[in-house]
């Protein structure tokens, strides 16, 4: 199993970034191969005149297409998520979700943010068709605390289960995602039925 994770907080210390780590932590440590990608790290110029055949972007592609899922970070600024993340999302091709299973996760000042996730970003996780995208997480400023030398980042106990929780969901969605069908495979399988119609 694959899944691309992206962060979408355009500076280095973010809490969106820290959910995103502890979601990458647990995912691997149950065997999926999680590949980051945090969109501070594009060019700016990539982003900014859609540079689709950018090696970053192509590579970012690349690794999309070839996923499972995606679990994607953001902070929530001015109600809606990060406009670099949407910068990001428009250089995907149409349909680059279809066949995988995305867990949103958001951060944001206060819970007066919480929808954001709702009315912002799955709507383009959708127009991108992701075959199923999960309810989500959102996270408050006060449920995150960043780690200070060698302390690791804490979570609020709340928050800590109902990113477990997702996590549990998402996985379970990856595990039964239907497959998509190779087409030269499928004339295999039809040729070599033992029953027919």
């Amino acid at each position: 199993m694959l899944v691309v994770s992206v962060g979408g907080s355009p500076s280095l210390r973010s809490r969106s970034g820290v959910l995103l780590e502890r979601s990458r932590d647990w995912l691997q440590e149950r065997g999926v191969e999680v590949v980051t990608f945090q969109v501070r790290e594009f060019p700016a110029e990539d982003l900014l005149h859609a540079r689709f055949d950018s090696p970053q972007v192509r590579h970012f592609n690349e690794l999309v297409a070839q996923a499972d899922g995606l679990v994607v970070a953001t902070p929530v600024y001015k109600a809606s998520f990060a406009g670099a993340l949407k910068t990001l999302l428009d250089l995907l091709p149409e349909r680059a979700l279809e066949h995988k299973v995305v867990l949103p996760i958001a951060t944001g000042g206060s819970i007066a943010h919480m929808l954001a996730v709702d009315y912002a970003l799955k709507p383009v996780l959708s127009a991108l068709k992701a075959q199923e995208t999960l309810q989500g997480i959102f996270a408050d400023d006060s449920q995150v605390a960043y780690g200070e030398g060698t302390r690791p980042a804490q979570l609020a106990a709340a928050l800590e289960q109902r990113l477990q929780d997702s996590l549990e969901t998402f996985h379970g969605a990856l595990a039964r995602r239907p497959r998509p069908v190779v087409p030269g495979e499928l004339n295999e399988r039809l040729i070599s039925a033992r029953w027919s119609i």
